[in-house]
């Protein structure tokens, strides 16, 4: 008997079926990386439980999750605004960078002397979220224009705007907005400028309250309002949403500029209230996590906000588990790729099931 793949007539879309395939399909991936702990003597069991504990369970382990995932929610909202609306946009890491750098110097400009020295704190950290939203905004929309007006490769391109932002901060951070006489770096934002802590003992400041608040804003937009109906139809088939009198090119560049500007509050939020200064290699890839943790998520608010959560937790709790069991923490960056793969395979469950066949006559005889 031969196993093959057969298409279900109807795939599985009830709640209860896509929870079961998906946290099967998380057990399949969490059983199989325990099988490597096995290999370097660790009880998996120990292992587990003591990843879970710090990154769930205890309070500072637990913000620092909080804080890990703050940027990956924004960035995983932009994702779902602009993958569902036909923008395949990979340059959250590069909005990122330009809105971090954006923030940072307007909030430097803030401090004692300097030319915006009158405005209160709470209005120099909302102006300066803002500045890098809208810094990142117009950096994403760039690339809509482009595939608006010319159909330039959006995948290309994009990813080719990361390593410009990339070096435009090298570049600033060794020259015009380096500290005096320190590392390749800026100065220090003015602690009255940071974001405030909300949970005491912990690192969790408001950003986490932010991210929150736009993935509410995001839900409505793409699930209840005209403007992501339209949004959506441009992603499913452009030929019939203009049949249907939606102006894709309009939406497609209304989706860059959103998805930028969530990419650059993640930037300025984690300057403000995690890095308080700029230095290179500040995204650490988180623009590419927030992709993986949209896709995870099936490219809706609640799912992407849960997948950011569980992926920030197996980041933190990887150092608690090298310190209990001795296990290298690069074991639980294989444990998420497995995630991600049996996630993947879950869909292809969700539409397909395995059926057996049996060998022809002609190959029996053979």
């Amino acid at each position: 008997m031969t196993p093959y793949l057969v298409r279900r007539l109807t795939p599985l879309d009830s709640r209860l079926a896509l929870a079961a395939l998906y946290a099967g399909a998380i057990v399949a991936a969490v059983a199989a990386g325990g099988s490597m702990f096995a290999l370097f003597g660790a009880n998996p069991v120990t292992a587990y439980l003591s990843l879970i504990e710090n990154a769930f369970f205890d309070l500072r382990g637990f913000g620092y999750t909080l804080v890990q995932a703050t940027p990956l929610i924004l960035v995983a909202l932009g994702a779902i605004v602009a993958w569902r609306s036909g923008f395949m946009y990979l340059g959250f890491d590069g909005a990122m960078i330009v809105g971090s750098t954006t923030a940072t110097a307007f909030a430097l400009g803030a401090g004692p002397g300097l030319p915006l020295d009158m405005l209160p704190s709470t209005i120099v950290v909302a102006l300066a979220v803002l500045v890098g939203a809208m810094a990142g905004a117009l950096w994403s929309a760039i690339v809509a224009v482009l595939q608006v007006r010319t159909g330039g490769n959006t995948v290309l391109i994009s990813l080719m705007t990361n390593y410009i932002a990339i070096v435009l901060v090298q570049f600033l951070v060794s020259g015009p907005m380096r500290a005096v006489g320190d590392q390749p770096q800026t100065s220090l934002i003015d602690r009255a400028f940071w974001l405030p802590i909300i949970i005491e003992g912990t690192r969790t400041h408001a950003g986490i309250l932010i991210a929150l608040v736009m993935a509410a804003v995001i839900f409505v937009l793409m699930e209840k309002s005209a403007v992501g109906y339209e949004l959506v139809a441009a992603g499913l088939n452009q030929k019939a949403a203009r049949y249907g009198g939606v102006d894709v090119g309009r939406r497609v560049v209304q989706a860059g500029l959103v998805a930028g500007a969530l990419a650059g509050l993640a930037g300025a939020i984690t300057i403000l209230g995690v890095q308080h200064r700029l230095l290179d290699g500040l995204s650490q890839g988180a623009g590419f996590i927030g992709i993986v943790a949209a896709l995870l998520g099936r490219l809706t608010v609640p799912g992407s906000v849960v997948a950011s959560l569980l992926y920030s937790g197996l980041t933190v709790g990887a150092d608690a588990m090298q310190r209990h069991t001795g296990l290298p923490s690069a074991l639980v960056q294989v444990v998420q790729a497995l995630i991600v793969l049996f996630v993947l395979a879950a869909e292809i469950a969700r539409t397909h099931r395995i059926a057996l066949r049996a060998p022809s006559a002609a190959k029996a005889r053979a």
